[in-house]
C-alpha cells in the first residue's frame, strides 16, 4: 500500500477501486496477523461528535500496531475557545504522525488538511463517513467473499452513510440502492460522482419506494432517521421514516441470503425491528468488530507500514 503513504483520507473518492480492494484485502490479513509499525507512530483524535465505535476502534488499531493515542477533545484545547483551525492545524502537524477528525462541516476537514502536512482521516462528517464504508465492505465481502455484482439496498435518510455507501460500492463493482423518503435525498454531487465511478458496469439506484429497493438485494443496510445534531427532528421525522424500516416483512423482498447492516448505535422499532438486528441474517456485531480491522490497515498503509 506504498500509494497510499502520507495521503490523506477525506472521503472515499479519494481512493482508487484498487486501492479499495487492497485495503480490504490488507484489513483481512489483520485480522488473523500481527503487524508492528516501524516506530512509535502517535495518532490525534480530535472529535467534536460523541463517538463509540469510531473513538475505542481508532484507539484500539492504533495501540495493536505499537503507536500510541492522544484524545483532543476540542472541550480541552484551545479549539473550545475559539483558536483558528488552520492554526490548531498547523501546530499538531508539529507533534503528531497522522490525525482523525470527526466533525460536523466537510469544509473544516478540508482547511485541516491544507494547512497540516500529516495525513489527515475523516472519522465522520455531516458529508461522509469513509471509515464505517470500509468496515461495511470487509463484512460484505467475508460473507459473500466477491463483492463484484453484489447489490446493496440502503433505506432511510440519505445521510453521509448514505453518501459514502454509493461511492464505495460503486468503487467496489457494486450496484446500490438509496430508498428515501421525499426531502431526504442524498448529496446530489456525490450521486454524480458514484454514478461517474459506476459508468455502465454497474447502477447507482434512488428511488422513494423501499420496496422496490428491497427487492432481491443482498444486503439491508439501514442508519438512524435523525443523525447527531438533527435530534430537535426526531419526533418529526418518525412518521415520515415509519415506511423505511427494516421489518422482517422487508427484509423478505430481499434475496434469501441476504444479511443485514447498521452502522449504530441502533433505535430499535424505528428503523430496524428488533427482530431483524437479532435475527440470523444480521451482521452488525461483526461489522462493528469490522471497524478495528478496517482502521488498523488504513492507518498502517498511510503510515507507510511494509
Amino acid at each position: 500500500m506504498v500509494a497510499l503513504t502520507g495521503r490523506d483520507l477525506l472521503g472515499l473518492g479519494d481512493l482508487s477501486s484498487t486501492e479499495l480492494l487492497e485495503l480490504l484485502s490488507m484489513a483481512t490479513l489483520l485480522k488473523s496477523q500481527k503487524l508492528t509499525l516501524h516506530s512509535n507512530k502517535v495518532l490525534g483524535l480530535l472529535f467534536s461528535k460523541a463517538s463509540t465505535r469510531t473513538r475505542v476502534s481508532f484507539t484500539v488499531a492504533m495501540y495493536q500496531l505499537g503507536g500510541q493515542v492522544i484524545d483532543l477533545h476540542p472541550n480541552v484545547t484551545q479549539v473550545s475557545r475559539g483558536e483558528p483551525v488552520q492554526d490548531t492545524a498547523r501546530v499538531l502537524d508539529r507533534y503528531l504522525d497522522v490525525l482523525a477528525i470527526r466533525t460536523f462541516a466537510q469544509q473544516e476537514l478540508v482547511t485541516f488538511a491544507h494547512y497540516a502536512k500529516i495525513p489527515v482521516i475523516n472519522a465522520l462528517t455531516d458529508l461522509e463517513h469513509p471509515c464505517q464504508i470500509l468496515a461495511d465492505l470487509l463484512t460484505i465481502r467475508e460473507v459473500f467473499s466477491d463483492l463484484t455484482g453484489l447489490t446493496l439496498t440502503y433505506v432511510g435518510d440519505g445521510n453521509n452513510v448514505a453518501n459514502s455507501l454509493m461511492l464505495g460500492c460503486a468503487l467496489a463493482g457494486m450496484n446500490v440502492r438509496i430508498a428515501f423518503p421525499q426531502g431526504y435525498a442524498p448529496n446530489q454531487d456525490i450521486v454524480e460522482k458514484a454514478r461517474a465511478i459506476a459508468g455502465d458496469k454497474t447502477e447507482v439506484m434512488l428511488t422513494h419506494d423501499p420496496v422496490i429497493g428491497a427487492k432481491n438485494a443482498h444486503i439491508l443496510y439501514t442508519d438512524v432517521w435523525a443523525s447527531m445534531g438533527q435530534e430537535s427532528e426526531a419526533d418529526n421525522r418518525l412518521p415520515i421514516f415509519q415506511p423505511y424500516q427494516i421489518s422482517q416483512d422487508l427484509l423478505s423482498l430481499a434475496d434469501p441470503q441476504a444479511i443485514v447492516l447498521h452502522c449504530l448505535p441502533a433505535h430499535r422499532g424505528e428503523e430496524i425491528t428488533d427482530e431483524v438486528i437479532e435475527g440470523s441474517q444480521s451482521k452488525v456485531w461483526d461489522q462493528a468488530e469490522n471497524r478495528l480491522h478496517a482502521q488498523k490497515a488504513l492507518l498502517a498503509s498511510i503510515l507507510g507500514a511494509s
